[in-house]
């Protein structure tokens, strides 16, 4: 079996060639593009990450491909549709870092509520003054969680560890879980107008897209913190911004960003004058990388070494089911 692995680092090499003794596998650091598509003739499993975009293009053009594998939960970076039409399976890694993720929203939350950027870049100009750097105890405070599937719910966890109150919006509701970690389930307006904080764990898709904008934020208690370790798509940027020039949102910590994946591109962009629109939704993120009251991690929420070996285990499992006819984490 021809399997192709996009986004790969070298060590995931080693793993992988082990994991999968026997099948012809070819590694690319970069993501999956058109470009590739000769070499991808004969090609029966692609693997990718979020940065691949596997269009209806890539797809009705690899005439072998059975199965793509994700390395992700979240999958709305692959055309479905076209994927059902040409016979191709889909699979993701449904749960391998609900802790990790967690772990990296607080971290967030953390640095935001005690100021922990700001007096850091102090201590590097041999600052070390008190003034404008006074916290607050999240001990207390409520903890507002949209979404509240695996991650959210590890999230709702680590919030009640910290005496926080928690309440969550999401489509499906879990009772049980509710009564064990003692948090509510409320209105998405209840979740605006009642939080402290406001942590975003939803899926990106047509219903949730832009789901923090300027209505949403009007909402809001004023001083809000507001986290995004999900997907950059749900938050208006332009209302994000907005929000933190009138005061109503007080912090945002945020790992993800709407067209974070052409930062890299900046200065090809400068030269693209096709590109104007993207260069301008850069400019604006650069407008909040200089707002102090934003932290922006480069999507690295998932990124532990123990997080990464789960996503790999679990990719390997899903292509060798996969290959022995098993339905295996499918989405389409």
């Amino acid at each position: 079996m021809k399997i192709a692995f996009f986004e790969i680092k070298g060590w995931e090499k080693k793993y992988l060639n082990q994991a999968l003794k026997g099948h012809k596998l070819s590694f690319y650091s970069e993501p999956l593009q058109v470009k590739h598509l000769k070499e991808l003739k004969s090609t029966e499993v692609v693997s990718v990450f979020i940065y691949s975009k596997v269009k209806a293009e890539i797809l009705k053009n690899l005439p072998k491909l059975k199965m793509v594998a994700t390395r992700s939960t979240g999958f709305d970076h692959i055309d479905l549709k076209t994927a059902k039409k040409q016979g191709v399976k889909v699979c993701n890694v449904p749960s391998y870092g609900e802790n990790t993720v967690a772990e990296h929203t607080f971290a967030l939350i953390l640095a935001l509520s005690r100021n922990i950027h700001k007096s850091y870049i102090r201590t590097l100009h041999n600052d070390f003054s008190l003034e404008g750097l006074k916290g607050f105890d999240l001990k207390g405070k409520t903890l507002g969680v949209i979404g509240a599937g695996k991650i959210g719910m590890h999230t709702m966890r680590i919030a009640r560890s910290f005496g926080m109150k928690v309440i969550a919006f999401d489509v499906n509701r879990d009772n049980f879980m509710s009564d064990v970690l003692d948090f509510d389930y409320v209105s998405l307006d209840e979740v605006f107008k009642n939080s402290d904080i406001i942590s975003l764990h939803a899926p990106y898709n047509e219903h949730t897209k832009h789901i923090i904008n300027r209505d949403s934020i009007k909402k809001m208690k004023k001083g809000v913190i507001l986290i995004n370790t999900a997907r950059g798509g749900l938050i208006d940027l332009d209302a994000l911004m907005e929000g933190l020039d009138k005061d109503i949102i007080g912090g945002a910590g945020l790992d993800v960003i709407e067209g974070e994946e052409y930062i890299k591109e900046e200065k090809q962009l400068l030269y693209d004058p096709e590109k104007a629109e993207l260069a301008l939704t850069l400019a604006k993120d650069h407008i909040l990388f200089d707002n102090e009251k934003v932290i922006f991690t480069p999507h690295i929420a998932f990124y532990s070494q123990e997080a990464l070996m789960r996503i790999l285990e679990q990719t390997v499992e899903n292509i060798s089911n996969c290959l022995e006819g098993k339905q295996n984490n499918l989405v389409t």
